[in-house]
């Protein structure tokens, strides 16, 4: 079931109404004849100012050379509200036209939450759209770092707002098991062995290879199971036999790591099958037919700059293996021509910025549509306590990684914090903050919002009061100013998952829930839930279920838990 957006269709008829009454106004020569201006219809962060506000009489000043007041006035006198949700009109400050709900709007919108459940907040904004969210795509190589655990909140929290809001969602994870980063990871481990047996100072680490504590691990493993069977070996030969054994477990490691932090793929992919089934191979073919691609001191060329690009790529070195470029380029084509989506979504880090343009350009040049592929650029986190920036245990290697982060904090906070800042935004990650039991912690004080509604309704329960439907008329009985602005925001579910979906950024659902919860708190310290009305009381009570529902239903998305108790 999906849920109707009472919000949008408000706003819709707040719109559609100004628009008949300027055009009414017009025929009756109130106005002159205008095209009419863009104008707005916003909720007023003051409820006294009215449920809507349209800015119509504000911004056509000029196309209807008269003061603002007057076109307000003009649409008042024309603007027609039957058959709306809307009561009444009226003109505030300098020309805003203020909207007003009827109060049955208010019923019906607790009775959508009442009667959708679990499924409030769900739409069909994306109709079904095939949708990828690629993200994290951590290098196998080693452990994942705080950039893949942000990427990995923010990524699977998109992917869970795209599927509410009605799209056909996919997880990807891409696993780069080819090219140089496997070579290093070879060179790294085959000279970690050779030290067991030869000594640090005989066998000289490889300044760019991987320094990690990882590598150590993986190499005294394979010792303890082979013992010096490699020492005899050609070196490439041992550097394969020691990949074949260390890959599989480091990514094994990740989806271990990542389970651990709630996230499950639905494909696992590995950038190897594009080299064995022809992928890569294909692309390079498809580029030179359609003349992207040439030939030049023995390598294959990208023709970037026939699309804007600073500089042609290669695709193909000298020696014949294809660049990382061209396996992207080849993996893309294997998201859009090969399996059909209709939308591919990557959460990449911010120092990726460079390859978005080249990439999108290249899906054009292969005969796709780059506008199709939108990259989520992430920015940096800098992990904070008491104050100042904070570096953890380095027993994994330089990076700060995933598992350092869950032994310090709970997983609950880790996804919520890492979501209350818009992708795109740098965030500090406060470590006090996050393990901190008290209103001060944002997901502490969610999850008490939804324990607080629990234990209201289980101590009411132990006193025999228990919930039950709610005629129209009892609903209508909650008229308190705290009753309905709770109500009103908790009908803005829907349209703010629809929101996050469509403008990738899935802070929009922990800010909502945030005020959720902020407008619970002031509608218990207002409003007893239980008095002598019963009437009233069972209309509380059913305003504390929708809350919980609503919450829970977030807080779902999130992957992070509803506690009945704290």
């Amino acid at each position: 079931m999906t849920s109707k957006d009472l919000i949008f269709e408000a706003r819709a008829q707040a719109r559609s109404a100004v628009e008949g009454a300027l055009a009414a106004a017009v025929g009756k020569g109130l106005l002159p004849d205008a095209p009419v201006p863009p104008f707005s219809v916003e909720i007023p962060a003051d409820a006294s100012h009215g449920d809507f506000a349209a800015n119509a009489a504000m911004v056509g000043a000029k196309s209807y050379r008269r003061p603002p007041v007057k076109i307000a006035q003009a649409i008042l006198d024309c603007l027609e509200l039957e058959n709306t949700w809307f009561a009444r009109a009226e003109i505030a400050g300098p020309g805003f036209l203020n909207l007003f709900l009827r109060p049955d709007w208010f019923v019906r919108a607790v009775g959508a939450i009442v009667e959708l459940g679990e499924s409030y907040g769900r739409t069909d904004t994306g109709a079904g759209e095939k949708v990828m969210v690629e993200f994290v795509s951590a290098n196998p190589t080693g452990p994942m770092h705080m950039g893949n655990a942000r990427g990995g909140a923010i990524g699977d929290a998109l992917a869970a707002a795209l599927d509410a809001a009605g799209y056909e969602v996919s997880r990807e994870f891409y696993i780069n098991d080819a090219g140089n980063q496997i070579e290093k990871f070879g060179v790294s481990l085959e000279a970690r062995y050779l030290q067991i047996y030869k000594g640090e100072d005989a066998v000289p680490f490889p300044e760019d290879g991987y320094q990690g504590d990882d590598i150590r691990v993986r190499a005294q493993e394979y010792a303890q199971l082979h013992a010096d069977a490699l020492l005899q070996e050609e070196s490439s030969e041992r550097r394969r036999k020691l990949v074949d054994y260390a890959l599989p477990r480091n990514i094994q490691g990740l989806r271990e790591d990542l389970e651990r932090y709630r996230i499950e793929y639905d494909t696992w992919f590995s950038e190897s099958t594009l080299h064995a089934d022809g992928t890569v191979d294909k692309v390079v073919r498809i580029l030179e037919e359609k003349g992207m691609a040439y030939e030049k001191d023995g390598a294959v060329w990208y023709k970037a700059t026939a699309l804007g690009g600073e500089k042609d790529e290669v695709l193909v070195r000298q020696n014949g293996n294809a660049t990382y470029f061209a396996a992207d380029i080849a993996y893309h084509y294997n998201k859009f021509a090969q399996r059909g989506f209709s939308r591919v979504i990557n959460v990449w880090g911010a120092d990726h910025h460079g390859h978005v343009a080249r990439l999108k350009g290249a899906m054009d040049a292969v005969g796709l549509d780059g506008s199709r592929l939108d990259i989520v650029l992430m920015q940096l986190v800098r992990l904070m306590k008491d104050g100042e920036p904070y570096r953890m245990s380095k027993r994994s290697g330089k990076s700060i990684t995933l598992t350092n982060l869950l032994e310090e904090v709970p997983i609950d906070a880790a996804r919520f914090f890492f979501n209350m800042n818009a992708p795109g935004s740098p965030m500090d990650f406060d470590l006090n903050l996050a393990v901190e039991q008290s209103a001060k912690n944002p997901v502490y004080y969610v999850q008490y919002a939804h324990a607080r509604v629990c234990s209201i309704l289980g101590r009411l329960e132990e006193k025999g009061v228990l919930p039950r439907a709610c005629t129209d008329e009892e609903l209508g009985l909650l008229t308190a100013p705290e009753e309905l602005a709770l109500i009103r925001r908790l009908a803005q579910c829907p349209g703010e998952i629809a929101g996050a979906a469509q403008r990738y950024d899935p802070a929009c659902l922990t800010h909502y829930v945030m005020e959720v919860a902020a407008l619970f708190h002031k509608f218990y310290d207002a409003c007893r839930v239980q008095g002598e009305d019963a009437s009233l009381t069972q209309a509380r009570l059913c305003l504390c279920g929708c809350v919980r529902t609503t919450i829970a239903n977030v807080l779902r998305l999130l992957k992070i838990e509803a506690p009945v108790s704290m």
